[in-house]
């Protein structure tokens, strides 16, 4: 028992021990891979000896027990008395998750646990008297340790108090937004002037205090090799887990929400994916598993990807599944594609288990997983190859706190839909709307691509009045404004009356009276002060009932099956370069697109530019960079507007400039014909035409280099 003149060092010895045990784990699961590793035995063992010591400063008898028979294993092991075999790996293993639970025992009562564990500490006695004579662990060679100390690089700070600082730095972003927009309205210079200082001053503020709350993936899959390593133990197979991005980094908030669904992720490709040995070894694999866990930063989010080489998902199989569970009919079931019958995975109470087991089987799990991450404005999405693996990819965005988000205006009254949601913009003219909006059985499509698109009417679905409100059909012609987005049930168009701009909110909750909207998910003040209601685009594509609107809408086999394998591939931007050269960019890497008259086009020194924003982006022509014959671009006719691709990186914006915005297309990034050119990747064939696919970072440089040559009179080769 603790005497009470320790109670104020108690939670520091919590925390640290706690971080202690889990870098311990992380250790024991690479120590078992390779038990000559002395380096990594020392730190083990001085992991449990602090243990030892503190609890016997803290009066912890019981555990400073169970750290004491651990630390005498391990002695055994440094001296070559005992193996490091399975057996003395799993019952340390056992050993940390007893310290666990003692130190949450503690944490709540102030009392270690109750129970004695002497199953435990029988185990423990038993491996190091029966311990079989063996060479000693060579110690490591001894490093001169840094004199600078982690205490002294970094400070514990209450999580309370960031989240106090990120809802004042929010208040500044909205105030900051109100005196911008005062400023553009008073048209005054010095105003102006402070206004983008100001502007300048918060998003620093805002980056420091956002990274403050930044935790790198890595404290999440720390947890996962000892997760791999017991189920694999479990289910009688031989998995390796791989991992690559641990250092990239999310809020704190995101980390501990998309834990769960990680973990649930990584227990299905265990169970479903990797094979037993024997059926790998018959598929001509090794019979080793592999899982492998990505993360890397891709147009402002994090996607993370976690794969298997196992035996893929096969689409009957899923339909049988459904079927059995009555989750659809036979008729729907008929109806679907491949891509689409793979999806029911995260319908809620299907499994393909017929029997409960210790990882699956209750018909709980991936419906919870995607749910969650819709939570968090997240989407998750999965590709299968039937005898290659199945891969899981998730987008998240950096920060719930701040997120970037188109305006709209419906009914008179402003709306924000998050960018996550967001696939494109479609504008008609007035044309032809009549013709172009079909109807079946009463609801309303969009032939995009081949493709019915599903739409909903907004002001119609939040039952606001407003001229607009007619629908499209018998005759009435007037321009519309779609709005793509990506829902669970598949892609819809949401009609809005105006698409304003995007601009940074920043997210207020609802009050306990509208928490039962499912059509919003909070609210933000804009720049003039008023307030504006952030758009559920789930809780509204639910709303609208386009579910059974996609399901039921009239199939095209060609068509749904290239559409299918296209869900898979990546947005690419389609444009245009002198009279018939095409080119593409992923739109990952497409911040805005603008257009520029030639008035607001200026030079710094041999490089055009224009103020956007409060900076000063430079335009790069795509014509003179990758054109072949280094064709000149065309002068500015006055009443022309220039068409602009805006790329950011890093905070600095780069506008490229093109003929000609040709479309959106999403394909496989498959390149036919590589290119060694700079600012090339390669060539492929998208919408029956050969295309060429830009690389953004090189084409950054190579227009770095040629205006460091221009301004020293230099060449530089292509």
């Amino acid at each position: 028992m603790a005497n009470e003149s320790n109670d104020d060092i108690i939670p520091e010895f919590l925390a640290e021990s706690r971080d202690n045990m889990d870098q311990m784990e992380r250790d024991l699961v690479v120590w078992e891979k390779q038990p000559g590793d002395r380096e990594t035995l020392d730190r083990i063992f001085r992991a449990i000896h602090t243990l030892k010591g503190t609890c016997g400063f803290l009066g912890f008898a019981k555990l400073e027990g169970i750290a004491h028979q651990a630390e005498n294993l391990l002695s055994h092991v440094r001296d070559g008395k005992r193996k490091a075999d399975p057996k003395v790996i799993t019952v340390l293993l056992q050993v940390l998750d007893t310290v666990r639970r003692h130190l949450s025992q503690i944490e709540r009562t102030g009392e270690e646990d109750a129970n004695v564990y002497g199953s435990l500490v029988a185990d423990l006695q038993a491996l190091i008297e029966a311990a079989p004579e063996t060479e000693a662990v060579p110690a490591a060679e001894l490093e001169e340790e840094s004199h600078t100390t982690t205490a002294e690089t970094s400070l514990r700070v209450d999580v309370g108090l960031l989240d106090r600082l990120m809802n004042l730095v929010g208040e500044l972003v909205l105030a900051r937004n109100q005196i911008t927009q005062i400023g553009l309205q008073k048209e005054d210079p010095l105003l102006l002037g402070a206004s983008q200082k100001l502007s300048h001053i918060t998003s620093e503020l805002q980056t420091g205090i956002m990274k403050t709350r930044l935790q790198p993936m890595g404290n999440v899959w720390s947890k996962f090799p000892r997760l791999v390593r017991d189920a694999a133990i479990a289910g009688e197979k031989k998995i390796r887990l791989e991992m690559s991005g641990q250092q990239t980094e999310l809020d704190k908030s995101i980390i501990e929400a998309v834990k769960d669904p990680l973990t649930h992720l990584i227990r299905n490709c265990i169970d479903h994916g990797i094979e037993i040995p024997e059926r790998r070894l018959a598929a001509d694999k090794p019979e080793e598993g592999v899982i492998r866990l990505r993360a890397f930063h891709e147009g402002g989010l994090v996607l993370v990807e976690i794969s298997d080489d196992g035996a893929g998902i096969r689409p009957e199989l899923i339909r049988e599944a459904a079927l059995r569970r009555g989750l659809v009919t036979a008729a729907k079931a008929d109806a679907l594609t491949d891509h689409d019958l793979i999806q029911l995975i995260f319908v809620p109470g299907f499994s393909t288990a017929r029997e409960v087991t210790r990882l699956s089987g209750r018909g709980v799990g991936m419906d919870v997983v995607k749910t969650n991450l819709e939570r968090i404005s997240g989407t998750i999405d999965v590709i299968s190859t039937l005898g290659e693996g199945t891969l899981f990819r998730i987008k998240l965005p950096l920060t719930l706190a701040i997120i970037p988000a188109l305006i709209v205006k419906s009914g008179g009254e402003r709306f924000a839909i998050p960018q996550l949601s967001l696939l494109e913009l479609i504008r008609l003219d007035s044309s032809n709307t009549a013709q172009k909006i079909e109807w079946i059985d009463k609801v309303p499509f969009y032939r995009l691509r081949g493709r019915l698109l599903p739409l909903a009417y907004l002001n119609r679905e939040l039952g606001l009045a407003t001229p607009k409100a007619k629908e499209h059909r018998n005759g009435i012609d007037e321009s519309v404004h779609i709005v793509v987005l990506e829902s669970h049930s598949g892609p819809f168009g949401l009609i809005v009356d105006e698409v304003r701009d995007t601009e940074e909110i920043v997210v207020k909750p609802l009050g306990r009276q509208l928490k039962t909207l499912s059509v919003f998910a909070g609210a933000t003040i804009m720049g003039d002060g008023r307030v504006v209601l952030i758009l559920d685009v789930m809780g509204l594509a639910q709303r609208a009932q386009l579910r059974e609107a996609i399901e039921q809408r009239p199939k095209r086999p060609a068509l749904e099956s290239t559409a299918g394998v296209a869900q898979g591939g990546e947005n690419l931007l389609l444009f245009q370069l002198g009279d018939e050269s095409r080119w593409a960019i992923e739109l990952s890497n497409v911040t805005r697109l603008e257009e520029f008259t030639a008035d607001e086009i200026e030079q710094e020194g041999t490089v055009p530019v224009v103020q956007y924003r409060g900076q000063i982006m430079p335009l790069m022509s795509l014509r003179q960079l990758l054109m072949p014959n280094g064709e000149s671009a065309p002068e500015k006719p006055l009443d022309h507007k220039l068409q602009v691709i805006v790329h950011s990186r890093n905070g600095v914006c780069y506008g490229l400039w093109v003929d000609r915005i040709i479309d959106i297309a999403r394909e496989p990034l498959v390149l036919q014909r590589q290119k060694s050119s700079p600012g090339v990747l390669g060539s492929m064939v998208i919408q029956r035409q050969v295309t060429q696919v830009i690389d953004i970072e090189g084409l950054v440089k190579l227009d770095q280099a040629r205006n460091l040559a221009g301004r020293n009179g230099g060449v530089v080769k292509n």
